[in-house]
């Protein structure tokens, strides 16, 4: 019995093979064209797992699937030209799973940093590389290879990479309230001053021109948040892609910023 992810690759892969994603491709980027972009794009990358799984593969072989997929998400993204995009990698629950599965998922990450450092899409496009989360619980060798790519993008403004690891929404407030608290005590802060902006100063993301994700998308069907920007995503749109995300293609991206065009955002007026 196939789930419904399944399916809709099986009838995505049919309507490709007899042409009718290519020119429903064209009519999706010349719509888009004509709106509003997003400028913040969050993503759950989403069944990596489940899309080895149902190839008969070892699970984090889909990993690195997802990794391929990630590099065309980003070259689609500088296209349409999204300014800022978050992809939550790893989280701080991730840590439980399988140890081989969680060493061959630090080994992905530590190449992938390698590669974008030295990559030319990367410096061509001024693209600022931030990883969020509680950096300081990865191996070591990890961190260098963050601090590494951080520093040589730290001067780019033009985009903006956040790559969330060891990464969870509640942690990232408890972490902004422990320096809040510490700045209470250092009379530097005083607490009838805190409000929502003293608030988002002291998150991960207070480096970015647009802090909060206008769309998040969340791939493999799942209709869960999973701790991800939980401050940032108070008013975002969400989008559920029923695809694993190693199958998550550029046409799939199009159609979520045509759906955030077409929504009325009211903000809560």
């Amino acid at each position: 019995m196939l789930n419904a992810a399944r399916r809709y690759q099986l009838i995505r892969e049919f309507l490709e093979a007899i042409g009718v994603y290519s020119v429903y491709e064209s009519w999706l980027k010349n719509t888009i064209d004509h709106g509003e972009k997003p400028n913040h794009v969050g993503v759950i990358l989403d069944g990596n797992r489940r899309w080895a799984k149902a190839r008969a593969m070892i699970p984090w072989e889909g990993h690195w699937e997802g990794a391929d997929t990630v590099e065309k998400f980003l070259d689609w993204c500088l296209e349409l030209g999204i300014n800022t995009i978050t992809l939550y990698s790893f989280s701080t629950e991730n840590f439980k799973r399988d140890k081989e599965e969680v060493d061959a998922l630090f080994r992905l990450f530590d190449e992938t940093l390698e590669k974008v450092a030295k990559s030319d899409r990367i410096h061509k496009n001024k693209v600022r590389i931030r990883a969020i989360g509680r950096i300081e619980t990865l191996p070591e060798n990890l961190q260098e290879k963050i601090h590494n790519v951080e520093e040589a993008t730290k001067t780019y403004d033009r985009f903006y990479l956040n790559i969330a690891l060891a990464y969870g929404g509640r942690a990232e407030i408890v972490d902004a309230m422990k320096v809040i608290g510490e700045k209470i005590k250092l009379g530097r802060i005083n607490p009838e001053e805190i409000d929502e902006a003293v608030v988002e100063a002291h998150l991960y993301t207070s480096h970015l021109p647009y802090p909060d994700p206008d769309i998040i998308i969340r791939t493999s069907g799942e209709s869960r948040l999973s701790n991800f920007l939980v401050w940032q995503s108070a008013y975002s749109e969400l989008f559920l892609v029923d695809v694993y995300w190693p199958s998550f293609r550029k046409i799939d991206l199009m159609r979520a910023i045509r759906g955030y065009q077409m929504r009325h955002r009211r903000f809560g007026a």
